[in-house]
């Protein structure tokens, strides 16, 4: 087993493998990673076997805040060793010493590595985290989310089964397309200005550009009360998961309930879809630290539970010690 550099004109033939990966999605492949321009400088690896067969594949950056780091990878949720079933038990620790050799001959100290949660697995693929256990690796965040099993829903809380009636009654309209993609994010903006002091990730224009390039796996959802959006959400959609991104209302749409319009609309789209999941997205801040708990219940009362995100962080050199941070004591707010 080898490893070698990622090559620009390998970009084909990555997101060809990647659609054979047992746990990969959309955003592993190059043409997300790649729209992101420079803003990340590259760092993905190849696996190859004895006979120069691509075996696995990893997408890396250099961290920009410290150029002795690398992440798989900072331009998504999750990285992850990616493979269509090679690499297990054994194979799959030599991949990672191979890994941690050639970054550490590239001059990095430290690899940090963000799981794919087990949701988006579309066959058992935990390998990776029992071979990072058997290299040394500190898990350095954990982030909690909430997804939904959509064979084996658990019933909504009253108070969302009394939100969607609201919403109905309100006449509040569920409209699909990235035609409303500017009226959402007007709303989300708005949002994110007013609780956190924050931006979207991406600017309407960005998404929009995401959209061009994964129209079946990117979609826009509205609420509309009497022609205005009030409320939405964006889908990342993959196999096994239906993702709600961007999660966003109004006074006027926090006033009828739109999103519990919004949300059951999505659970059945995700149900024809033929996934098994529907994802809420992560309730947590800082680094896993803090949790916003009446968000995390929010997103529970639909009839979901909790998944973890998982972080973990790999020395180089014995020399490189560990920034591994350990979660500090104190009260859930």
């Amino acid at each position: 087993m080898r490893i070698e550099l990622f090559r620009s004109e390998q970009a084909e033939e990555w997101d060809a493998f990647v659609a054979r990966a047992s746990t990969a999605t959309f955003l592993h492949t190059r043409s997300y990673l790649s729209y992101s321009g420079d803003r990340f400088p590259d760092a993905s690896l190849v696996v190859l076997d004895g006979q120069g067969r691509w075996v696995a594949v990893l997408p890396a950056a250099i961290d920009c805040r410290d150029p002795t780091v690398v992440v798989s990878h900072p331009g998504i949720t999750y990285g992850g060793l990616l493979h269509a079933g090679a690499l297990q038990g054994g194979l799959m620790i030599e991949a990672f010493e191979c890994v941690r050799e050639c970054l550490a001959r590239r001059g990095f100290e430290r690899f940090r590595y963000k799981a794919v949660p087990y949701i988006y697995h579309r066959a058992p693929s935990s390998d990776d985290l029992y071979a990072l256990y058997r290299l040394g690796a500190g898990r350095y965040r954990c982030d909690l989310s909430c997804a939904i099993d959509l064979d084996n829903r658990a019933r909504p809380s009253e108070r969302r089964r009394r939100g969607l009636k609201k919403a109905c009654r309100s006449g509040v309209r569920v409209a699909e397309g990235p035609s409303l993609a500017g009226a959402l994010w007007k709303v989300l903006e708005a949002n994110l200005d007013l609780r956190y002091k924050l931006k979207p990730v991406h600017t309407v224009d960005e998404i929009l550009l995401l959209h061009s390039r994964f129209t079946a796996n990117i979609e826009f959802v509205a609420a509309e009360l009497e022609g205005r959006v009030v409320a939405g959400v964006v889908l990342f959609c993959t196999p096994a998961v239906v993702h709600s991104q961007y999660t966003a209302s109004n006074a006027e749409g926090r006033e009828v309930c739109a999103l519990d319009a919004v949300f059951e609309h999505c659970l059945e789209k995700a149900r024809l879809r033929g996934a098994r999941y529907f994802s809420f997205g992560v309730s947590t801040e800082d680094d896993g630290r803090y949790l916003n708990a009446p968000l995390h219940e929010f997103k529970r009362e639909f009839g979901g539970g909790g998944v973890v995100h998982d972080f973990y962080e790999l020395a180089l050199r014995p020399d490189c010690g560990s920034a591994v941070r350990r979660p500090t004591a104190g009260p859930v707010p």
